[in-house]
C-alpha cells in the first residue's frame, strides 16, 4: 500500500520558502559622531565601503534574486556593491529611507537628550511620537513594508530577496512583518553597520531567523540606539 501524502509531505520537508534579508548600510561619518541621520542623504566612510564589499561576499552566497534599496546614497552605494558581486541590478525606492527626523536631523544623541529629552523619553518609552516633527514610527513602516512585500510576492518559492535601507526602517519593517504590536519594536535590537536580519516564510507568515547578523559584535551606531 502507498502513502499518498508521502512524497508530497516529503517534498514540503524540503522546501525552504521565501526568505528577506534586510541588510542595513555601512558605516558613516555620521554614525561615528552619533549625529541623527534621518532622510539626511550622508556618504559611507572608507571604513563603511570596506564593510559594503565585504558583507557583499557574503550575502553573495544566500544567491539573491533581487536587490531593492533606499535611494540615499548610504544605502545606495552598500547596495551596488551586491549588485556588483550578483550582476543583479538594484532597484531603488524612496520609500525605503531612513525615519525623517524634523529638526532631530544633524544633532548628536547628546544634543537630542538635552534640547528635546522629553521628547526622547517618550520615544524610548514606546510612545508615538514624531520625533523632531517628522514620521512616526507606524508611518514608516506603512511605507515601507508593502514595498518590501511587493518584491517577495514576485520570488519563486525559495527566493531570496535582499532590502538595503536603514537601522529604524528596517526594525519597524521587521516588526510589522511580524505581526508585532508597535509598543514592541522596540524589543528588536538595533543593527551593526552593514549587517544583516533574515525573514524566513513559515506556514503562519513571516518570522525572525535571524538578527544583525554579519559579523563579530560591534557597537551600534545610528539613529536607533
Amino acid at each position: 500500500m502507498t502513502d499518498p501524502g508521502g512524497a508530497a509531505g516529503a517534498r514540503a520537508g524540503r522546501r525552504r520558502g521565501r526568505r528577506i534579508v534586510l541588510w542595513r548600510h555601512g558605516q558613516t561619518p555620521w554614525n561615528l559622531e552619533r549625529r541623527f541621520q534621518g532622510s539626511t542623504d550622508i556618504e559611507l566612510t572608507e571604513t563603511g565601503l570596506a564593510q559594503a564589499r565585504r558583507a557583499a561576499r557574503l550575502l553573495a552566497a544566500l544567491a539573491p534574486d533581487a536587490i531593492v534599496a533606499s535611494d540615499l546614497r548610504r544605502a545606495a552605494v552598500t547596495a551596488a556593491e551586491l549588485g556588483a558581486v550578483t550582476g543583479i541590478e538594484v532597484t531603488h525606492h524612496t520609500a525605503l529611507r531612513e525615519t525623517y527626523a524634523g529638526v532631530w536631523q544633524g544633532l548628536t544623541h547628546d544634543e537630542i537628550v538635552a534640547r528635546h529629552g522629553e521628547e526622547y523619553a517618550a520615544w524610548k518609552r514606546g510612545e508615538p511620537v514624531r520625533r523632531g516633527g517628522g514620521e512616526l514610527e507606524t508611518e514608516v513602516a506603512d511605507r515601507a513594508a508593502p514595498v518590501v512585500l511587493r518584491h517577495a510576492d514576485k520570488l519563486p518559492d525559495d527566493g531570496t530577496l535582499v532590502v538595503v535601507s536603514h537601522g529604524g526602517t528596517i526594525r519597524t519593517t521587521i516588526g510589522r512583518l511580524l505581526g508585532l504590536e508597535p509598543h514592541h519594536w522596540e524589543s528588536l535590537g538595533g543593527l551593526s553597520n552593514c549587517c544583516w536580519s533574515v525573514l524566513g516564510e513559515g506556514a503562519r507568515g513571516w518570522r525572525l531567523l535571524e538578527h544583525n547578523a554579519g559579523t563579530l559584535p560591534e557597537p551600534v551606531l545610528g539613529d536607533d540606539t
